[in-house]
C-alpha cells in the first residue's frame, strides 16, 4: 500500500522512480479506508533528503500511511526557504490540535549544545508532552532520542572523547520483542554523534528497557515498556552515501574527523561505500508501524 503525501513534494518523484507506490490526496480520498496518520518532526538541515529517506522506509508496509510534515515555529530554518516550509509543512501549533497514530522526531545538528540552549527546546518539549496522550507510538532518532530520554525520563546525554562515526554492529538484548522480529542476533546501525547515554542510567528507570547495545558505544535502541516511546541513537534511515557526504563535508572544512568505521571497503574513503543496513532499516520501520502502531491503535483513535 502507498504513503499519502503532498502531490508536489520533491520526494514524490524520487520515490516513484524507485517503484514505490506514492498516493496523493485526491486519489486517497476515493478509498474507503482509514490510513495510519504519522507526523514527522524533521529537524535535520538536509530537509528534503531526510524526507525521502524516511518516506522510503515508511512505504515498505501493506498499510496506507498518511504523512504530516511538522516544523518548529520558533526556529530559523537557514537551509530551507519559507515557501517550501509553508507549502509542505504545518506548524507545531497545528500539530497539537490533532491526534496521530505515530510520530517521528529526527536528529538535529545541535547535540553539543545543552538542551535548554536549543532555540526550539520549549516548543519541542510541548510536542513531547502532548504526544503522551495524543500519539500512540513515538519514534525518536539520534538527537531526537537523546532529547526524548532527557525530557521524558530525566536521562542525560554524555559527551564522548571523539565522534561516534561509522557502522556499528548491535547485539539484540530482547530478541523476542516484536520490534526486533526477524532481526539477526547482531545487526548494523549507522552512527554519527558526539554524545552517548549510560546503560546504568537507563536501567535505573523501571519503565524503560534496552533492546540493543554495542559493547563500545553503549545502548543503541531503548523503548518504554508500554511501546509508546522508542529511542534509537543512530540513523537507520541513512542512504549508502550519507556518512560519506558528512565525512567529506567536515574534512573540507578542516574539522577533526576520522574515516567512518566499518563503512568504506578496506576503510579507504576513495572506495564507494555499500549499504549493509538497508534490510535492517526496512524491517525495523515495518515492525514499528505494524506491531507498535497499527496493531495497537484503535480504529477511531484520531477522531
Amino acid at each position: 500500500m502507498p504513503i499519502k503525501i503532498h502531490s508536489d513534494l520533491p520526494a514524490k518523484g524520487i520515490l516513484e522512480q524507485e517503484n514505490i507506490f506514492v498516493m496523493t490526496e485526491n486519489r486517497a480520498e476515493t478509498q474507503e479506508i482509514r490510513p495510519l496518520k504519522v507526523a514527522i518532526i524533521n529537524l535535520m538541515p538536509t530537509r528534503e533528503t531526510t524526507e525521502t529517506q524516511l518516506l522510503r522506509l515508511l512505504s515498505n508496509t501493506p498499510l496506507q500511511v498518511e504523512i504530516s510534515l511538522i516544523r518548529m515555529e520558533h526556529h530559523d530554518y537557514k537551509n530551507t526557504g519559507t515557501d517550501y516550509l509553508d507549502k509542505f509543512y504545518i506548524p507545531s501549533s497545528e500539530l497539537l490540535k490533532n491526534k496521530y497514530d505515530g510520530m517521528i522526531i529526527t536528529g538535529a545538528p545541535v547535540e553539543q549544545l545543552p538542551f535548554e540552549q536549543v532555540d526550539y527546546w520549549e516548543e519541542l518539549c510541548k510536542v513531547m508532552d502532548w504526544a503522551k496522550d495524543n500519539v500512540f507510538s513515538s519514534l525518536y532518532l539520534c538527537w531526537g532520542a537523546f532529547a526524548g530520554l532527557y525530557h521524558l525520563h530525566g536521562v542525560n546525554k554524555h559527551a564522548t572523547d571523539g565522534k561516534i562515526f561509522g557502522i556499528f554492529k548491535n547485539k539484540s538484548g530482547l530478541i523476542s520483542d516484536p520490534l526486533l522480529r526477524g532481526f539477526d542476533d547482531f545487526f548494523p546501525i549507522p552512527q554519527s554523534r558526539h554524545t552517548t547515554i549510560k546503560e546504568e542510567e537507563i536501567l535505573a528507570h523501571s519503565e524503560l528497557e534496552i533492546l540493543a547495545h554495542n559493547d563500545s558505544i553503549g545502548p543503541t535502541l531503548i523503548k518504554s515498556k508500554d511501546n509508546r516511546e522508542v529511542f534509537m541513537t543512530g540513523h537507520l534511515e541513512y542512504d549508502s552515501n550519507t556518512l560519506g557526504t558528512e565525512y567529506w563535508r567536515d574534512k573540507s572544512k578542516g574539522l577533526p574527523i576520522h574515516v567512518p568505521l566499518n563503512y568504506y571497503p578496506d576503510d579507504n574513503p576513495e572506495n564507494t561505500p555499500k549499504s549493509t543496513w538497508r534490510s535492517t532499516a526496512h524491517l525495523f520501520f515495518s515492525n514499528w508501524l505494524n506491531y507498535y502502531v497499527y496493531q495497537e491503535t484503535p480504529y477511531n483513535f484520531t477522531k
